[in-house]
């Protein structure tokens, strides 16, 4: 189980980066419009600069839905590769079959 603090700080940052993110994407919009002046798209990245770093989607970490481990993961089931070979193994996700040769 990983440390829930980590596990914490990544739920809070998830839901930062929810809340801010039609703020952020306004502005980068007017940063990326070569039509738009000068002086407007340099006032859009300093506010741009001044939204808390945790609200970028960038800084949200994949972690497994069951353990909360960083690494290994797996996208199509949200948990680690661990715990989708214990959950696996007991039948508990619908449609996974375990290989065995």
């Amino acid at each position: 189980m990983a440390r829930l603090g980590s596990v914490n700080k990544n739920n809070r940052r998830r839901q930062l980066a929810e809340k801010s993110a039609s703020r952020r994407d306004k502005l980068k919009e007017v940063i990326y419009d070569k039509n738009v002046d000068f002086e407007a798209r340099i006032e859009a990245v300093i506010k741009l600069s001044e939204l808390p770093r945790n609200s970028s989607a960038t800084r949200i970490r994949n972690r497994c839905e069951v353990s909360g481990r960083p690494r290994g993961f797996h996208r199509k089931f949200r948990m680690s590769r661990i715990a989708v070979r214990e959950l696996g193994s007991l039948g508990l996700i619908p449609g996974l079959i375990k290989s065995s040769w």
